[in-house]
């Protein structure tokens, strides 16, 4: 492991309140409680997964289809591909998706992705409908969510209120995330239908908190505590516990500065001179990991496992896992048998892929 890197993880990872501390653990140095297994290659850029109650996944691929994998296998023709004006480029294309809560019945899906209007880049949420592993839009529940090449955000969840959470980057344009009137730089909630929730903190706004740099993961604990995680302009990576109508700085500040303009809301965790790059988070509810928060990074080439102490809002130890060993992870996603998935992301232009990349890898409690 890279000395910068073990000496930033046994010193220099920080809270809100204090320095945490962290052991750094490789696989290396004892054993891994899972069976590790690639499902899936020759990918490109697998953003999100969503997988059924039946264990069938949906992956989402940057440059715009959908694929599944059943039985164990990726099937060989795409669930939909996006035509115009779907649009990828840079961090922009199709990014998150998951599947509504009563997919079973109703086949509705939900993803965000990029699109291009006037010349100009958007991002947009769609509602899908699932047929004989065939997909085609149903309706547009959110549009005109600023894009551009950097900082599209990109991940969608539902939480436990069974609302729809979205994540969108700054666009480029820092100033948009302190802007309430513009749903870039945010984490937006609506309602299945598109509709906005009529407890949001703006009325008739779909921004549910402001000041976000470029957010890309999303998750929830047991005792419904959300959390996100960001990208810093420079190093200082975050993880926040995200609450209804909470500042979270950007751009005034980053990591657990203070500001002297408006009430911030500080960072749970976050990296301090390192570089994570943190990309989809999921929390374990079973298993050798159960009750932690898992962060796959970009930049950092490692999976992160976060314990607390608590009800989750203390960061107890932060351990590193796969480091260099699959190169960028890009999405972490457990399913209900226990088991974990993982995306590779070594094809997205800041990565070295392998003639394999890239991949999909399930790692199921032994």
């Amino acid at each position: 492991m890279n000395k910068m890197v073990y000496n930033f993880l046994v010193n220099r990872v920080f809270n809100s309140r204090d320095a945490v501390n962290v052991k750094e653990k490789t696989i290396a140095s004892r054993q891994f409680p899972y069976e590790i297994k690639v499902i899936a290659e020759n990918l490109y850029v697998p953003w999100a997964i969503a997988i059924s109650d039946e264990g069938k996944l949906y992956v989402t691929e940057r440059s715009g289809s959908i694929r599944i994998i059943e039985d164990g296998k990726l099937l060989p023709q795409p669930l939909i591909t996006f035509p115009a004006p779907f649009v990828s480029q840079g961090e922009g294309g199709l990014m998150g998706i998951v599947l509504d809560p009563n997919y079973s019945e109703n086949h509705y899906m939900y993803v965000m992705h990029s699109y291009l209007e006037g010349g100009r880049a958007y991002n947009r949420v769609v509602r899908l409908v699932e047929n004989n592993n065939r997909a085609s839009i149903d309706r547009v529940l959110l549009d005109k969510i600023p894009g551009g090449q950097i900082h599209n955000g990109g991940r969608i969840k539902i939480g436990p209120d069974k609302r729809l959470y979205i994540t969108t980057g700054d666009a480029g344009n820092p100033a948009l995330a302190q802007d309430p009137t513009s749903t870039a730089g945010k984490i937006l909630r609506i309602e299945l239908d598109g509709r906005v929730p009529q407890d949001n903190p703006i009325i008739n706004s779909p921004v549910y908190s402001l000041g976000h740099r470029n957010p890309q993961g999303l998750a929830w604990n047991s005792k419904n505590v959300l959390y996100a995680s960001e990208h810093g302009q420079s190093a200082h990576d975050e993880i926040n516990i995200i609450k209804q109508g909470a500042n979270y700085g950007w751009p005034m500040v980053q990591g657990s500065e203070d500001s002297t303009e408006v009430i911030i809301q500080k960072p749970l965790i976050h990296s301090g001179e390192d570089t994570w790059a943190p990309s989809g988070i999921a929390f374990v509810n079973q298993g050798p990991w159960e009750g932690k928060l898992l962060v796959a990074n970009l930049r950092g080439q490692q999976l992160l496992a976060i314990s607390f102490n608590g009800n989750g809002m203390i960061v107890k130890n932060v351990e590193s896992w796969f480091k260099n060993q699959y190169g960028r992870l890009r999405e972490v996603i457990q399913d209900k048998d226990g088991s974990i998935y993982l995306t590779t992301s070594n094809r997205d232009g800041r990565g070295n892929p392998d003639i394999a990349d890239d991949k999909i890898i399930r790692i199921t409690p032994k």
